[in-house]
């Protein structure tokens, strides 16, 4: 299902067959817990504790963005395959259309990034598509997704904000609407959120961050039009946003990194991101992404769309 963020693979998060179905489908780690899905706060709070600060951030971000990891509430039926046995949930308020399914079905959607675990995320229907040819999934197309990567996650806990994984919502915009000061969790912590994988959304050719020269025959992802030295021919060469927008980068990212790495380039050479605001996130993303990790041998052969693909865009409000 299509949200702002990015294409979510959605099964109802309180039946464990249905979320075990994500785990296998995705190829993803037990471990690594999930984001409930919920249609507002009120749904929310059946399912986990929100604190003064907690309920503050929702009420102001929701929906939108932004995950709250807060403790399980006690009648909560949330299934422990969505929280990997953690006391905490991860819970958010998706906006337009999957705001209205969750809305409708009455009870919370578990929905990681719709690819293969630890692979570039999906921000359209084609790359759920792509990704998942095999599968017997319907895919709803709600357009490209209007934000681009994956929602802040973020922690209220010891006096202070926790984030857990840095995205759209910034720290200056948490620290602002909770006035409590904010820290961000290291690369390589313990595993309390999604998206705390050291390698992860990554293509399969390697990628290589902060470059002022591209190595010989690789891609070329720049960002503002810095023209770093390589090889410009067209195919090979994307920019993020040539103007240095960080709104523009983050929508292109995923796209952008699935195209070169249709290419079969050993290497993607990226052009430094700055680190403020919106490029903490995308930098973030760029960093796991460029990770050592295990070469996976799956096929990359561009597969024909799925005919199982419908046009989510007239439910409603839109993404």
């Amino acid at each position: 299902m299509p949200t702002e963020t990015v294409y979510g693979l959605a099964a109802d998060a309180t039946s464990g067959v249905a979320v075990a179905k994500i785990f296998e489908v995705k190829k993803r780690p037990r471990f690594n817990p999930l984001i409930a899905h919920v249609s507002s706060l009120e749904m929310a709070r059946a399912y986990g504790v929100f604190d003064a600060v907690s309920t503050r951030l929702a009420e102001h971000f929701w929906p939108g963005p932004l995950t709250l990891v807060v403790n399980k509430s006690s009648g909560s039926n949330i299934h422990d395959l969505v929280s990997a046995g953690l006391d905490t949930i991860a819970i958010r308020c998706p906006g337009g259309s999957a705001r209205q399914m969750i809305e409708a079905f009455g009870r919370p959607l578990a929905a990681p990034s719709a690819n293969l675990s630890g692979k570039v995320s999906a921000t359209t229907a084609r790359h759920v598509a792509i990704e998942f040819a095999g599968e017997d999934i319907l895919v709803l197309d709600g357009g490209a997704c209007n934000v681009g990567i994956e929602s802040t996650i973020a922690r209220v806990m010891d006096g202070k904000i926790k984030v857990l994984r840095t995205g759209s919502v910034t720290e200056k915009q948490l620290a602002e609407y909770s006035g409590l000061p904010v820290e961000t969790e290291e690369t390589g912590a313990e595993i309390r959120a999604p998206g705390m994988l050291t390698s992860h959304y990554a293509p399969h050719s390697n990628v290589i961050v902060n470059c002022n020269a591209a190595l010989a025959g690789a891609a070329i992802l720049d960002f503002g039009n810095q023209k770093i030295s390589g090889d410009y021919q067209f195919q090979s060469y994307r920019d993020l946003s040539p103007n240095g927008d960080l709104r523009e980068a983050a929508v292109n990212l995923y796209s952008y990194l699935r195209e070169l790495d249709e290419l079969g380039r050993d290497d993607i050479c990226v052009a430094a991101i700055p680190m403020e605001g919106l490029g903490i996130a995308i930098n973030d993303r760029l960093a796991r992404a460029a990770a050592p990790r295990s070469r996976l041998t799956d096929n990359m052969a561009i597969a024909p769309i799925s005919e199982k693909i419908i046009d989510a865009t007239t439910s409603g409000e839109g993404e």
